[in-house]
């Protein structure tokens, strides 16, 4: 039987911040593997239809670089972001710093300081809950960035991954 989740939760708990909560009908092994495996994140991380991810690249470890791009299918207009892991706690706990990189597509925000990405696992009953904390420089790059459509895209991603969950456990 396929559990149905309710889609991602968003909130703006501080002038700084966006927390995202959602859950998965996964264990939390296979939900931070989707997390911290790049074939499995170029599979699921790709926000609206019409683009693809040509680049990621993860050293996932305290210190450890990455390096994430989209593309349009469209127009080949390309953005990215790209920090490194300040903290790794396999399967509960990830923490990275996240620059933006406007590439082709633009954008007014500010890319002088990373955003602090905290995203937290934890799993009840065989469903796993993620809580993402996002923490900005200032209140106007939080606006800035949430203004991109930020949260929708992240939530069509989420639901490419119940449906590769789904297809693994033969859902």
């Amino acid at each position: 039987m396929v559990r149905t989740v309710e889609k991602a939760q968003v909130s703006l708990p501080t002038d700084t911040q966006v927390r995202v909560t959602r859950d998965f009908a996964a264990p939390r092994t296979l939900v931070w593997q989707a997390h911290t495996e790049p074939k499995l994140i170029k599979r699921w991380m790709l926000g609206p239809p019409g683009w693809s991810m040509p680049v990621c690249e993860m050293d996932v470890r305290p210190g450890g670089k990455y390096r994430w791009r989209w593309r349009s299918d469209a127009n080949g207009a390309e953005f990215g972001f790209f920090g490194d892991f300040r903290e790794v706690e396999a399967p509960s706990k990830l923490v990275h710093a996240e620059h933006y990189d406007p590439g082709d597509v633009g954008g007014a925000m500010d890319v002088s300081q990373p955003a602090i990405i905290e995203t937290r696992f934890s799993e009840r009953d065989g469903v796993t809950s993620l809580q993402m904390i996002m923490t900005f420089a200032s209140k106007e790059i939080r606006d800035a960035a949430v203004s991109t459509g930020m949260t929708d895209g992240m939530e069509m991603g989420y639901q490419r991954l119940d449906a590769m969950f789904a297809a693994e456990q033969g859902g």
